[in-house]
């Protein structure tokens, strides 16, 4: 059934290729392009009669910088070529016979207009939303939204966007969301994630592509969907960058400080972006747990609080020769390391009824560590023919490094009786280390206008290594607890392939369809044991998009999508690791992929107003679960396969301008939430409507001042066994701009009435497992920004790569 599938795909794909190639014998043709031979899309060419200078006809230029129109009737005419930040262009005057009449102005080149450009300023006060087939495009660059905040930011305040209690970034009430940045994964996950997009300022973001269905040349891996971050591109000769410094208050103290500067020179691009940060983090928590039989029942209620400290120094850098105007060639690096610091104090009462048995447990855990990612990228580009036929390629190599020297003191007390205080003193070491090589090729070929093939290969190889150390101490000796000591080596080789296809089927329809396949092979050895098990399984993974533009101000996309969920590597160790005396968290070797088939159904008006409905069921979907056992009261936190989840939601984007200087973003996101989950014999199912409302308004103040307030309300929430009360904060930010706005100064305060408490509980099979926590969302921030320009305007190159592998190693969220 498989291979008649694919057949019958292939067939579709390849079927519209072969329509459109009769020659038009009487046209006009050529490629715009810059100075530098550079096409320039969206250039206006029209054709004007000598005599008088009147317009006959015109048309646009495509991505290529192709055009082609129709011959006039005999007569003298001349080409005039026009684009904002370039000088006109005239042709010579040229000579029409007849209809039948063709010439081919080869390359006309356009001349950077640095007078222009100098003069030109471009202020926004929200960002643009753009809807095509496979994605929403939210561009950012120059708006109030990006002024004085941060990548995180940014992404927190997208169309169907939010952030969960554990600052995780999610989408249309799911998880498993993929972070990108131009075209290519970020390395990071959970804090470490977190901290570089916070590094990140959002002045330097040109646009966020939202994509919910993502297409074949992607990875398969995601259950969610896409987020990509595109960077503005270096758009002066010379040296321009800027320079910032910002400081933030919440209970604790941290700053971030940064520079970016990009060089141009001849046929070199160049850049380098360096940030170092001191970030925070605290909670305090409050948990209840009780362990029901209908003879017994033991109750604990544990108060904590966690403070990190985080030191991170990064840098990114790179850069991309011109061998000619065809063929580009490149090196880039981001090195990324981090120091921290971690404790965290809990005071536990323990009880069962019988108050001479209740006891008090003090427990200090102590984390020192250090985390390293290196990522290195050399890549090329080609443009094989005139038409727009590019072939790229793209090698990778991550070394990812984390370790962790923890200390656990546990003291145990008896509240009413004579037994004596008890200390338990326990380390652990925790070297974990990744390596991971992968390489990829891009082809695609353009038939006509409207019709482009793509073809696409991609393998990898990852090595995991995850040495966990425990230890009893006891009198300055450290022993080796081999009940907990484990070893764990996982490799696996990833091959994929991908074939899409773009064409209009109609005036008014458009159609993008792909296929791609996955051969995933692995194999785990826990050294400990000597156990050993494979991985081995082939994966088809289609995807189709259509749009249909109504009217010009009114489109309809249909998309359709296949996805898979990969284990993190570590999740897969089967060994458990200790929290404290009673809590465990346990790796999980038979976990399975999970598989997602989504469906949406997104409706545009006026490029403003969008109304996203989807469908989305994921199969062995995988969630940390919690485990209660009564006899041995202890909880186990292990990521298991959810036998089903179901996602029903619909997403609103409504802007609305109050006054000329006063615009507001509102974003509404509903979501129908079910999970059904086997726990011991039974099926459990945790069902939840989600609601989650975010307005954003943005004044533009006298005096170069700009104010902007946002709230948000999100209702409660389900996730796995979990459910999460609703909550709401308020946000505002004032920015002042000075010397020509060179220099900018931000001011924000996050969290303004401390109502951003994260409340839930898993509660069943009798038992109780409730929480309360607050992770100090309160603070105020000062951020001064200076920016440096000098030069003349050029376009540097794009480059699309994915490397999706770093995920499960700690690469994305």
């Amino acid at each position: 059934m498989k291979k008649l599938y694919l057949l019958l795909s292939l067939c579709l794909l390849l079927l519209p290729s072969q329509v459109g190639f009769a020659q038009n014998t009487g046209k006009l043709s050529g490629v715009v392009q810059d100075d530098t031979g550079i096409a320039l899309p969206f250039a206006t060419v029209a054709i004007l009669q000598t005599a008088d200078n009147k317009m006959v006809t015109g048309a646009v230029t495509d991505d290529a910088g192709k055009f082609e129109l129709k011959t006039p009737a005999a007569g003298k005419y001349k080409l005039r070529v026009s684009v904002i930040g370039y000088a006109q262009l005239d042709t010579p005057p040229f000579d029409v016979s007849g209809t039948e009449f063709s010439k081919n102005f080869g390359k006309l080149s356009l001349k950077q207009d640095t007078k222009v450009l100098q003069e030109v300023t471009v202020q926004s006060m929200r960002p643009t939303i753009t809807s095509h087939a496979d994605k929403l495009v939210v561009s950012v660059e120059g708006t109030a939204l990006a002024a004085g905040n941060t990548a995180y930011e940014v992404l927190a305040k997208s169309p169907g966007v939010f952030i969960d209690q554990d600052g995780n970034i999610q989408l249309n009430g799911k998880g498993g969301i993929r972070i990108m940045i131009d075209g290519k994964l970020t390395y990071l996950t959970g804090k470490e994630l977190q901290n570089f997009l916070q590094g990140m300022s959002a002045e330097n973001l040109k646009d966020i592509e939202i994509i919910t269905n993502p297409s074949s040349k992607y990875d398969a891996e995601g259950t969610a969907g896409i987020l990509n971050i595109n960077l503005k591109k270096n758009t002066l000769t010379g040296m321009n960058g800027s320079v910032n410094i910002g400081g933030q208050y919440n209970g604790m103290t941290s700053y971030s400080s940064g520079a970016n500067i990009n060089y141009k020179k001849g046929k070199w691009s160049s850049f380098v972006n360096a940030d170092l940060s001191r970030r925070v983090f605290f909670r305090n928590a409050a948990f209840n747990r009780e362990f029901n039989t209908p003879e017994t029942s033991v109750r604990f209620n544990m108060n904590g609080r966690q403070e990190d400290i985080r030191l991170a120094p990064s840098v990114r850098l790179g850069t991309d020769y011109d061998i000619s105007d065809k063929h580009s060639v490149g090196i880039s690096a981001n090195l990324y390391y981090q120091t921290f610091d971690s404790q965290f104090k809990t005071s536990t009462f323990q009880g069962n009824g019988d108050p001479a048995l209740d006891s008090l447990i003090t427990a200090t855990n102590l984390i020192d560590g250090e985390f390293s990612n290196s990522t290195f990228n050399a890549h090329y580009i080609g443009k094989l023919d005139t038409t727009g036929t590019t072939l790229t390629g793209d090698i990778d190599y991550v070394r990812i490094t984390n370790n962790a020297d923890s200390r656990f003191i546990n003291q145990y007390a008896q509240i009413n009786g004579d037994a004596l205080p008890r200390l338990v003193l326990l380390s652990s070491d925790n070297p974990s280390n990744f390596d991971i090589f992968s390489a990829k090729t891009d082809f695609a070929k353009p038939f006509s206008k409207d019709t482009k093939l793509e073809l696409g290969a991609k393998a990898s190889h990852v090595v995991s290594d995850n040495n966990l150390m425990f230890f009893t101490d006891a009198e300055n000796l450290r022993i080796p607890d081999v009940r907990r000591t484990s070893h764990f080596i996982y490799k696996e080789n990833i091959y994929a392939g991908y074939v899409n296809f773009n064409t209009k089927l109609a005036k008014k329809w458009s159609l993008q369809s792909g296929l791609r396949a996955e051969q995933t092979v692995g194999k785990g050895n826990l050294l400990t044991t000597g156990t050993v098990f494979t991985r081995n399984y082939l994966d088809w993974f289609p995807s189709i998009f259509l749009l249909n533009n109504i009217t010009k101000n009114y489109q309809i996309a249909y998309k359709y999508s296949r996805r898979i969920s990969r284990p993190r590597y570590e999740a897969m160790n089967p060994f458990v690791f200790y929290l404290d005396p009673y809590t465990y968290a346990q790796g999980n070797p038979n976990l399975r992929p999970a598989y997602t088939n989504s469906f949406e159904l997104t409706q545009t008006l006026k490029n403003s107003y969008i109304l996203t409905l989807g469908y989305s069921l994921t199969k062995n979907f995988i969630a940390e679960i919690p485990e209660q056992f009564t006899e041995t009261r202890t909880t186990i936190f292990q990521q298991t396969n959810v036998k089903m989840f179901k996602n029903m939601n619909a997403n609103l984007v409504i802007p609305v301008k109050v006054a000329k200087k006063w615009e507001i973003n509102n974003n509404l996101t509903a979501a129908y939430q079910d999970y059904s989950v086997e726990q011991q014999g039974n099926t459990l199912r945790n069902q939840q409507f989600f609601f989650y409302a975010q307005s954003t308004s943005t004044i533009q103040l006298p005096k170069k001042l700009s104010l902007e307030l946002n709230g948000v309300y999100q209702g409660p929430l389900a996730y796995g066994l979990y459910r999460i009360s609703g909550m709401w904060w308020v946000d505002a930010g004032l920015k002042r701009s000075f010397m020509e706005d060179k220099l900018e100064l931000a001011l924000n305060v996050t969290d303004i009435f401390k109502t951003r408490q994260v409340v839930g509980a898993a509660n069943y099979n009798g038992n109780v497992n409730e929480f309360d926590q607050y992770f100090g969302s309160r603070g105020i921030r000062l951020n001064l920004r200076y920016r440096f320009t000098k030069g003349a305007s050029f376009e540097m190159k794009k480059r699309n790569t994915n490397l999706d592998e770093l995920n499960r190693a700690g690469g994305n969220n």
